[in-house]
């Protein structure tokens, strides 16, 4: 699922990123660093690489480090990085390699595959926080589509410590493909809304990141292969949805143009 991140302590809007891939499944650098430039462009506070929408289960944790080192080196817009893993040393390695790299934050979600219960994921973050130390702020991800819940008394008690810098909540599936309607103006909200939801809602009839990749490719973006394979129904459904947003385009560019 496409997401926007506001966090607490940080001002406007962190972007969400797919991670590219080449048909061999490795890691596209070149179109990592297209869709950083097409971001920073388009004005987005910062942008966060493995979240839920970069897929990071799928990538090993070598993969990730190193295209976040270069990505930082690239990023005109402050990078996050999401620190998923299955074990506590596993997101302690990936948190360890981001800081050293310069990422702006971690964003740790509770470890995937298995489901826990709130005790066991309090005590994963108060240890986290405990082996990590300073050097770079945590940011809490609540994925709970993808993981464990989090109870938001247990993010309350979490929060309570001062370990951690905020909570990275889910705000719009859209920011990666369509940043220049997440941030509008005041006097434009109601109008851009319908539109982000309406693009939201086409993202939600397709397994997650499809209708993304999909939509960035409408804008010349590579973005690799689909994690997953479509049935002939959903392939005919994901045409329709390019023509959709190809309309939406037009319709973003015209808007400009009169801007």
């Amino acid at each position: 699922m496409l997401e926007a991140f506001r966090m607490s302590g940080i001002p406007g809007l962190i972007a969400a990123a797919v991670t590219p891939r080449k048909p061999n499944e490795e890691i596209d650098v070149g179109a990592a660093f297209e869709l950083l430039d097409f971001l920073s462009r388009a004005g987005v506070d910062g942008i966060a690489l493995f979240t839920a929408i970069g897929e990071y289960p799928s990538l090993a944790a070598g993969e990730r480090s190193r295209l976040l080192y270069l990505c930082v080196k690239r990023s005109r817009a402050p990078l996050f990085a999401g620190v998923g893993a299955a074990t506590l040393d596993g997101s302690l390695s990936l948190a360890r390699d981001a800081r050293s790299a310069g990422a702006a934050g971690v964003l740790l979600p509770p470890p995937h595959f298995f489901r826990y219960e709130q005790d066991d994921i309090r005590e994963f973050y108060l240890q986290f926080a405990a082996h990590f130390g300073s050097g770079a702020p945590i940011y809490i991800a609540d994925t709970a589509e993808f993981t464990s819940a989090i109870d938001p008394e247990t993010l309350r008690e979490l929060l309570a410590t001062g370990l951690f810098a905020g909570v990275a909540d889910n705000v719009s599936e859209a920011a990666c493909a369509i940043p220049e309607l997440v941030r509008v103006r005041p006097d434009d909200a109601s109008a851009v809304d319908a539109r982000v939801l309406e693009f939201t809602a086409w993202t939600r009839r397709f397994p997650a990141t499809i209708a993304l990749k999909a939509a960035l490719n409408v804008r010349g973006l590579k973005t690799g292969p689909f994690h997953v394979p479509l049935t002939a129904a959903k392939q005919r459904k994901l045409d329709e949805f390019r023509l959709w947003f190809q309309v939406l385009l037009a319709g973003l560019k015209k808007h400009s143009a009169h801007a």
